[in-house]
């Protein structure tokens, strides 16, 4: 009886042994991309997957989003101002075959190649527009590298550029020129505005001298508003017609004087 039970220990051993190598359970996320004497033969899962041992290999793949943190590179832009740039990555495997055969790590391969990407893109562009126009730029990058990881069975779903680091001297130049600039639409505003006030000032002027019952109308109203101030001393501004009118009417009053030649008689 003791012989048989010391016979049964290694069988039962190696049953076990063949059944945890056959019995594979997979995740709902999971695809397992099985290979049979080494030739592809399909992708099973997600649930229980019953392999043959030591005949069928399985390789796992995660269908998942997965996020890759692009290391900061060293990039020169087009106005050749030396900048740290990192991004962000996200993508996940559409095709496990693909993904597991046309690349050897398909993790690595879209590592180098989201840095060699970042780089040749934003060479490319001015610092202002690396500043400025980060959502032109992540779209740029992203359809670069969708249509490159297309043949990996991968799509890039999204690409951020996170920071853009520039050197203290040139941060402190940007500082001026964005000082300049504040000044410069400063100036120009002031000047719109000055324009457009002598405009409607030329507009005023020209609707008073049409009709001279709206020049009375305002002088008086500017006499109300001086007179409602708590003024000591008020000064009434002479009406250049009411001046007009006194110089025609001493001319008209005036007698005719003769000329001296005229008035002078010859002698006898």
């Amino acid at each position: 009886m003791l012989n048989n039970i010391t016979f049964l220990v290694p069988i039962i051993i190696i049953l076990l042994v063949f059944l945890a190598a056959a019995i594979k359970i997979l995740r709902e996320y999971d695809r397992g991309v099985v290979f049979t004497l080494g030739r592809f033969t399909g992708v099973k899962g997600p649930g229980l997957i019953i392999l043959i041992p030591f005949i069928q290999q399985m390789l796992r793949v995660d269908l998942r989003t997965l996020v890759l943190d692009v290391p900061s590179q060293d990039v020169i832009s087009k106005d050749n101002v030396s900048v740290r740039v990192n991004a962000v990555l996200y993508f996940r495997v559409i095709d496990p075959e693909r993904a597991t055969i046309q690349v050897e790590d398909f993790m690595m391969a879209t590592s180098q190649l989201a840095q060699t990407t970042l780089r040749s893109v934003l060479g490319k562009h001015d610092l202002d527009e690396m500043l400025a126009e980060r959502d032109k730029l992540n779209n740029d990058i992203q359809e670069i590298l969708d249509a490159q990881t297309d043949a990996w069975g991968i799509k890039v779903a999204n690409v951020e550029i996170k920071h853009v680091d520039i050197n203290e001297s040139m941060v402190r130049a940007i500082a001026r020129q964005a000082e300049a600039e504040r000044e410069r639409r400063a100036k120009v505003i002031n000047a719109e505005g000055e324009e457009q006030a002598a405009q409607k000032l030329l507009e005023a002027a020209n609707i008073l001298s049409q009709r001279p019952e709206a020049m009375q109308l305002r002088y008086l109203s500017t006499l109300n508003i001086i007179a409602g101030e708590k003024n000591s001393t008020i000064v009434f501004p002479f009406p250049m017609e009411l001046s007009d009118f006194f110089k025609s009417a001493a001319a008209a009053t005036s007698p005719t004087r003769p000329s001296a030649r005229s008035a002078a008689k010859p002698s006898k």
